[in-house]
């Protein structure tokens, strides 16, 4: 065995990852303190073909010397827009036919694994890392999904979170399209 170089792996430049067929979901970091979550969420979002993200309320935006750490670049090929509140973020995306959902811990919250991605428009919002998904926010969503777990936390880290179900949904939409 031979760990691959950058050529054997035939990545995308970035002028065809702009071009290529992404997702329809958008993700909303809503009230993200950290710019190295904030940095791994844009480099998680152009793994995964995610074409857009939405920064909101105290979310910072790039450029920024603390998200490019993370990012790698990331926010060069992946699209953001920035909006002051959440709850106009959410009513963008309803406009624009959007079904948006939290990943949040809640008491009508389906795991994961229940959820099938139809290759509808879907916008995914993670929430602050200590109070998660804002209030105001959970009112205007059409749903909530969250991850099983079974350790003696109750929550993941909002970066690892956001990649588990980016993961989840790009491996439905490969297995739709047989990309």
């Amino acid at each position: 065995m031979k760990q691959l170089s950058l050529d054997e792996l035939g990545r995308l430049d970035q002028e065809s990852y702009k071009r290529v067929k992404k997702m329809p979901v958008v993700i909303v970091l809503d009230n993200i303190r950290s710019l190295h979550n904030i940095g791994s969420v844009f480099r998680t979002a152009d793994a995964f073909r995610v074409p857009e993200l939405f920064l909101c309320g105290i979310t910072a935006c790039p450029p920024h010397r603390e998200i490019h750490k993370t990012a790698l670049g990331a926010t060069d090929t992946v699209a953001w827009k920035y909006f002051e509140t959440t709850e106009e973020a959410i009513l963008h995306l309803k406009s624009e036919g959007y079904k948006v959902y939290a990943v949040e811990q809640t008491d009508k919250s389906k795991l994961l694994g229940e959820v099938s991605f139809s290759a509808a428009k879907t916008a995914l919002i993670f929430g602050n890392e200590v109070e998660g998904v804002s209030e105001s926010a959970l009112r205007n969503c059409d749903g909530a999904i969250e991850i099983p777990q079974e350790g003696t936390k109750h929550s993941l880290n909002i970066s690892v979170c956001a990649g588990i179900v980016m993961w989840h949904f790009f491996a439905e939409w490969r297995q739709l399209r047989n990309f």
